[in-house]
């Protein structure tokens, strides 16, 4: 609820600071004592249009602060958090006009932009008379009402959640289709590359190896001369392997002599040793060597038909296996394409029966809610002085398919006279009947969410007597719920307030001042007084005064 609103030279206001408090708050005043600065301020609060002709003469800026008691209220502390602007169950908007026309917004200290002072505004108060904060106006305003007054909330949020699911696979299925010929095409080359690698007949053994085996049969005759080579000079009666025998033997001897040698003959004997296992090496190796010009000429061959694989497919002739196994995965995926694409149909036109089957469920409780609603209303309004007016839910059908929020738009109707048509709300012309119309909405839905606070422009326009004492129960009655603020120029309306605020306007010679002071009982019965009388306060109309406002009270 509106705790405190601040304003610091906006227009005709030097300063003002007023506190507000539960309940039912009207504000009086002489005609163009400036009550409508109140709303103009809040509306400035609220993310409203400003420009420097609002700033007082003589002054650099106007600044307005309104602070927010929203301890009870998860909606907007949801909403604050999720902007990062929660500040322990309160929220405080202020908005500060120059004089040269720049203007800045904060919310709870942090500057912000103007679109966020806007939303959050939107779920703080709800402002009934010719200005821009009308949400009753709104269509999707009005498919909330209708929703909350009959308890259709839930079953909507359950049928966005199957709408918001069917879009999904819409966008996958669409994407699917869209890509379907260049599908085709990767399916026709992937296939071509992966026939020629099965063809290849790749094993993991041959594509490690044939690299170093052609190069050792291309090089066969070499090899076996050199290796015989070695083998005899290891081998020959005087090769190293004999000579490294005799030396040994030799040293041997002369360790019998001098034990310090037995290092030398270790290494001597360890040589002598390797020796032997290099000839019986190299004989092993020279057994498996042979000149085949055929064999040479296939290993040559298969070695090419590698390499011409691993160009097309830029990778090592080891890597082959691992690209014909990439290639098949591919293959696949898109082989599943067509499978996951009936799938995907399939899923849609299931989304598409339950969407149907909870829409008309909706459809069918919103037709019976608004049916009640629109009665409930019209009779409200004829008690609000309004007689031969309607009031009518109109559900207007959208076209075929899955939609948002259901299968038809809600739209509020009304028709002011008999004999006329129904026109929808935002189309009627007489911004006082607009607010009747809107307090009786807006008392026969009390018990669904809204905002907090509701204000009030002279709902009382063009009535009197005993419809203004109606108007003035409806807004107390409306006030258990909600925190309501209602500017009057009726005693009537005027008597059922828990708080009664004053405004009133002298004139300096700096220029006129317009002031807001909150009236003690003593003065609220004077000015309900004036209000009945005039500029002459009888003692007649204070009695008057008097018992309206005990009366009001009860």
């Amino acid at each position: 609820m509106l705790a405190q609103l601040s304003v610091k030279n906006l227009a005709v206001v030097e300063h003002l600071d007023l506190s507000f408090d539960k309940g039912m708050s009207v504000v009086t005043g002489e005609t163009g004592a400036g009550k409508s600065i109140l709303l103009q301020a809040l509306n400035l609060a609220l993310g409203g249009r400003g420009d420097s002709s609002l700033v007082r003469h003589g002054k650099d800026k106007a600044e307005v602060s309104a602070s927010f008691d929203v301890m009870q209220h998860k909606k907007i502390q949801n909403y604050l958090k999720e902007q990062s602007l929660e500040d322990d169950g309160e929220c405080i908007l202020r908005r500060i006009i120059s004089s040269d026309g720049r203007s800045k917004a904060f919310v709870n200290g942090v500057s912000v932009p103007l679109s966020i002072v806007k939303s959050v505004g939107e779920l703080l108060i709800d402002m009934h008379g010719q200005n821009e904060h009308q949400l009753l106006l709104r269509n999707d305003q009005q498919r909330q009402l209708l929703d909350a007054y009959a308890n259709t909330g839930e079953l909507c949020a359950q049928l966005n959640k199957v709408v918001a699911q069917h879009k999904k696979i819409t966008t996958q299925i669409d994407e699917l289709t869209s890509h379907q010929d260049a599908r085709l095409q990767q399916q026709e080359l992937l296939g071509h590359q992966l026939k020629e690698l099965e063809d290849a007949a790749l094993s993991e053994d041959e594509l490690n190896s044939i690299e170093s085996d052609f190069k050792t049969s291309a090089n066969a005759a070499t090899l076996i001369e050199k290796t015989s080579s070695i083998l005899s000079r290891l081998e020959s009666d005087t090769g190293v392997n004999t000579q490294l025998l005799n030396l040994n033997h030799e040293l041997s001897q002369a360790q019998e002599m001098d034990d310090k040698l037995s290092q030398a003959v270790e290494l001597l004997s360890s040589a002598q040793v390797q020796a032997q296992e290099g000839v019986y090496e190299l004989t092993h190796y020279l057994s498996g060597l042979s000149v085949d010009e055929q064999s040479a000429s296939e290993l040559e061959d298969r070695l090419s038909e590698f390499h011409d694989l691993s160009r097309k497919h830029n990778c090592q002739i080891p890597e082959l296996l691992k690209v014909q196994e990439k290639i098949q995965a591919q293959l696949d995926e898109i082989g599943g394409g067509a499978s996951s694409l009936d799938a995907l149909n399939t899923e849609r036109s299931e989304l598409k029966d339950n969407y149907q089957k909870t829409a008309q469920r909706l459809t069918k409780a919103r037709a019976y809610g608004a049916k009640e609603l629109s009665d409930l209303v019209t009779q409200s309004m004829q008690m609000l002085g309004m007689p031969g007016s309607e009031f009518m839910v109109g559900l207007v059908p959208k076209t075929e398919g899955v939609q948002l929020n259901g299968a038809e738009t809600v739209d509020f109707l009304v028709k002011t006279n008999m004999g006329q048509d129904f026109k929808a709300l935002k189309k009627v012309a007489s911004g006082g009947e607009l607010s009747r119309i809107s307090l009786a909405i807006s008392v026969v839905s009390s018990d669904s969410e809204y905002t907090p606070t509701l204000i009030f422009d002279e709902v009382d326009v063009g009535i009197s007597g005993a419809v203004a004492e109606v108007v003035g129960q409806k807004l107390k009655e409306l006030s258990r719920h909600y925190q309501v603020v209602c500017i009057t120029h009726l005693a009537q309306v005027a008597s059922f307030g828990h708080q009664h605020l004053r405004v009133s306007k002298t004139q300096k010679e700096a220029g006129a001042k317009t002031t807001v002071e909150r009236l003690s009982d003593v003065d609220r019965v004077s000015e309900v007084a004036r209000i009945l009388s005039g500029t002459t306060v009888s003692d007649k109309a204070r009695k008057a005064a008097a018992e309206m406002i005990t009366k009001s009270s009860n």
